[in-house]
């Protein structure tokens, strides 16, 4: 059942024991925020939004103008079913307004639906995907998170290598209660490292969809006294983690990255878009300083390059028919914003095609072989944080797509991280603390 309007809400916290209504949304770089609404008040909080501080929130408000409103969206209502069912537990996720209802410039979600908006006036549909990639680790006798790993498998291993076959069947099997639909779930290259693939959907329903991800994952993870892992490279010697986007485009029903892709088609310009600007979207789809330690080893990129099957190339055209051929971004990593990446990969693919830009040949190479991009000429993806912002801050494309309100916070709070991370005192046990511990 689609629940679509408040009456539909109201009757099923009714019917369903709901105690609790959790209105859900993130900060500008994809942290999870929530406050939990009790049902004996959900009818107001429904017609007039939630009310909260802004300014408590890292790059959304000053305090002089701190007023900020959750709108919760009604199709994203779902039960969460790890919480007690005596006094359950339901979760919207929200769009975030100004208290006059005027658009607030770091609401993510509302930028992802304007940039969808615009293929839709051109007669496109966008399906994306989303492959994530995560670690799982012991907690100490005190149950805090430690860097060892909860076994010693490798790709596609199986038990007694694999140790979290059982955590992963769970973690599918609660996906599909929340209407979520898992398709791929496999041991991965790290000791400890794990992947699930959800079926794709359109941009924001994926967005929504690797939020929830990540906090099922953790609620699992946690409710087996385990530490869910998200940080692109929590272990030095073991292979990074990443949230591989698959997207597709489709007009009349007709999958245009079906078949072979001119270099000026519509599948080739977007494409053509993606590579230009990746660069600049760096800082978004790789938000943190140890997101630059995992790009040119373990299947991670460090060109700007394309080709078909191969995964040493930014882009890569897996070898699929029918509805799944697509084309595969492997630089972002799950610590990002999916709302801000997916929109900005979106908007750079949208200038790729309103720019009639031609898609330039591909690299049939192996990029992970050093000696085998010389003489190429090709572009590298940004090395730090700190370069990956100076070349957002420069970009002509980001100032065209992106709110200026929004671009300005998140480059201010990404340098704040990259200073705060070079001035600590054990800037290990920093990161441990606020990144491996929380991301």
């Amino acid at each position: 059942m689609s629940y679509t309007t408040q009456q539909d809400v109201l009757d099923f916290v009714e019917d369903n024991n709901v105690k609790f209504v959790r209105f859900a949304f993130c900060d500008i770089f994809g942290n999870q925020k929530n406050i939990a609404v009790l049902a004996s008040d959900l009818t107001k909080a429904l017609e007039d939004g939630v009310c909260f501080d802004g300014s408590a929130i890292a790059g959304f408000m000053h305090v002089e103008e701190s007023d900020l409103v959750l709108r919760p969206d009604l199709s994203t209502m779902c039960i969460l079913p790890w919480r007690s069912t005596e006094g359950r537990v339901m979760q919207f996720f929200c769009d975030v307004e100004k208290p006059d209802s005027a658009p607030f410039g770091g609401n993510c979600r509302g930028f992802l639906r304007d940039i969808n908006r615009r293929f839709k006036r051109l007669g496109l549909t966008c399906n994306v995907g989303a492959e994530c990639e995560f670690y799982l680790f012991e907690n100490d006798d005190h149950g805090r998170p430690t860097r060892v790993p909860i076994d010693f498998g490798g790709y596609f291993d199986v038990a007694p290598l694999d140790a979290g076959e059982n955590l992963r069947r769970d973690i599918c099997l609660t996906m599909e209660q929340m209407g979520m639909a898992p398709q791929h779930s496999h041991h991965e290259n790290g000791n400890g490292q794990n992947e699930i693939d959800c079926h794709y959907a359109g941009p924001l329903k994926t967005a929504d969809n690797v939020m929830m991800f990540k906090q099922i994952v953790r609620a699992v993870a946690a409710s087996n006294g385990l530490h869910a892992s998200f940080l692109p490279k929590p272990l030095p010697d073991q292979a990074g983690s990443g949230l591989h986007i698959n997207l597709s485009l489709s007009m009349d029903g007709h999958n245009l990255f079906e078949g072979d892709i001119a270099p000026d088609s519509i599948p080739g310009s977007f494409m053509a878009g993606v590579l230009a600007h990746s660069r600049e979207l760096t800082a978004f789809t790789n938000p943190l300083p140890n997101s630059y330690l995992r790009f040119g080893c373990d299947e991670a990129p460090r060109y700007v390059s394309w080709s078909r099957q191969n995964r040493s190339q930014l882009v890569r055209i897996p070898q699929v028919r029918g509805d799944n051929c697509r084309m595969e971004l492997r630089s972002p990593d799950p610590a990002c914003n999916p709302y801000l990446s997916i929109g900005l990969i979106l908007a750079a693919g949208l200038d790729g095609i309103e720019n009639r830009m031609e898609l330039r040949p591909p690299v049939n190479k192996n990029l992970f072989i050093p000696s085998e991009a010389v003489g190429l000429g090709l572009e590298t993806l940004p090395t730090s944080l700190e370069e990956a912002v100076e070349v957002a801050k420069n970009s002509e494309f980001l100032h065209k797509f992106l709110p200026e309100e929004l671009a300005k916070r998140y480059y201010a709070e990404s340098l704040k991280r990259c200073a705060a991370l070079k001035n600590a005192a054990d800037p290990a046990e920093y990161e441990r603390i606020h990144y491996f511990n929380a991301i």
